[in-house]
């Protein structure tokens, strides 16, 4: 997923020549909060934003460096702005791996673009603020130099008013074969649970309905502190997982907003939020990053559970709850992956009935241990693979959206023309924007019937459209 910022959204903040910066967020939802806050500092000192890289007097880009497609889309941007702007500053994860011929992080991208001004690795605010500072001084104003630095109601959201996501660690802890992402965030780093909670607090207070919790591992929270007591609002609150879930579903439920769960590992303790999705506090949804099924594959992945106390934990988690969605990443062809290992994901996937699931043919990325293992597949039989865990993945997923016709659905609209008049689109509970389907809202039958962006409507099921479902408002 890439989103591309040109940053209209920050309103000018001072009149005059104030001096302007252009944007380009790339990546996951980590990157894009580590953009909004790089915005909200830059909207705090005075800076306004420019539509294109011309009318710029420097351009910030942050980059993903995770996979090779996104590598490439980081380097083509970087270069597009140098074309046409000239002053560049590179931050996010690309800009934390190493090059050919340099070992320093940055490295790779001073290689590809040597007239870069500057480089930085993720969530590094300060640094890119002060190489900002050092090639387009500051714009003096004493009352814009007051205005608070934290996101909340002042802060910038790259994402539509009425929903944001909610940051609630860096890094990762996990060493995974395949991955490089410690190399580039770092270990795991818990925010203050008093600073998450007033976040969220003030998100609600400002209109979002839907807050989308998310880190590197949302079920590890805490970990590195040990669990630690914190405050908010004068009271104690455990910096784990199931005490800022339940916090969080206080708050949605005081807002009438929803809480979204994503990057959960499958931790046993994990089943202490069940209970809480089943009271709806929370949403019946988690999204869980699987990446296979087989303890051989999972083993050489070194991933941190097997595959079958994931299908026992899966079909736990739905006697508790049976409304959970589920969804989940896969890599198909991983090195020293038989048929047999992969006809186990396959049947992993029929029994435990993922709802919604994405699948990469295994692709090596510079830096991951996984390039060591023996057993490489050719290219054709990872991405014939990846076709053959899609066509079972999606058969059981429109298997599942089936059942839901004839239901009624809570819905949470994104676009409605004309008040809806026309019809309009929105997502239920078991549909994250972006990653999963919609629901295609029909013209209301009743004429005094209308639908608002970023509020809920309830809708009849009344078809299936691909991966998405068709409603009817009522």
């Amino acid at each position: 997923m890439s989103n591309t910022a040109g940053l209209s959204a920050i309103p000018p903040v001072a009149p005059g020549a104030a001096p302007k910066i252009g944007f380009v967020s790339l990546g996951c939802p980590k990157a894009l909060t580590d953009s909004e806050l790089i915005l909200t500092q830059l909207r705090a000192e005075g800076y306004e934003t420019s539509k294109t890289f011309a009318g710029a007097d420097l351009v910030i880009v942050n980059t993903c460096g995770f996979i090779d497609d996104a590598v490439k889309e980081s380097l083509d941007t970087i270069g597009e702005a140098l074309a046409e702007n000239g002053k560049v500053i590179v931050t996010g994860c690309l800009g934390a791996k190493a090059g050919q011929q340099s070992s320093e992080a940055g490295g790779l991208v001073r290689e590809m673009h040597p007239s870069v001004l500057a480089v930085t690795g993720p969530h590094a605010t300060q640094e890119v603020m002060d190489a900002v500072h050092t090639h387009v001084p500051k714009p003096h104003d004493p009352f814009i130099d007051l205005v608070p630095e934290a996101r909340g109601v002042a802060g910038i959201k790259l994402t539509p008013k009425h929903y944001a996501y909610l940051k609630i660690s860096e890094g990762c802890n996990h060493r995974c074969s395949f991955c490089i992402i410690p190399s580039m965030r770092g270990d795991l780093v818990s925010r203050p649970i008093g600073d998450v909670l007033s976040e969220a607090r003030a998100l609600f207070e400002s209109g979002v309905k839907e807050l989308l919790v998310i880190s590197q591992d949302t079920s590890a929270y805490g970990v590195d502190v040990k669990y630690r007591t914190g405050f908010w609002d004068g009271k104690p609150v455990k910096t784990k997982m199931y005490d800022l879930v339940a916090q969080l579903g206080e708050l949605a439920k005081a807002h009438g907003a929803w809480v979204r769960l994503h990057y959960v590992y499958p931790y046993p303790h994990v089943d202490e939020v069940l209970p809480l999705m089943a009271q709806g506090l929370i949403l019946p949804y988690l999204d869980v990053p699987l990446q296979h099924a087989h303890p051989d594959v999972l083993k050489r992945m070194k991933r941190p559970a097997n595959g079958e106390r994931n299908l026992e934990r899966i079909q736990a988690w739905r006697a508790i709850c049976p409304e959970i969605v589920i969804r989940s990443t896969f890599i198909a062809g991983f090195p020293g992956e038989t048929e047999g290992e992969f006809q186990y994901l396959l049947d992993f996937m029929q029994e435990a009935r993922i709802d919604r699931a994405g699948c990469f043919a295994y692709s090596p990325i510079d830096g991951a241990a996984a390039n060591a293992l023996p057993g490489a597949l050719p290219d054709a039989v990872r991405e014939e693979r990846r076709a053959r865990f899609m066509q079972v993945a999606e058969g059981v997923s429109i298997d599942k959206l089936r059942s839901r016709v004839g239901a009624t659905m809570q819905v949470l609209v994104d676009s409605a023309p004309a008040l809806g008049r026309k019809g309009g689109v929105g997502r239920s509970y078991a549909d994250a924007p972006e990653i999963d389907g919609t629901v295609r809202l029909l013209p209301p039958e009743k004429a005094s019937k209308t639908l608002k962006v970023g509020e809920f409507t309830r809708a009849r099921i009344v078809a299936v459209e691909g991966h998405d479902l068709i409603g009817m408002p009522i």
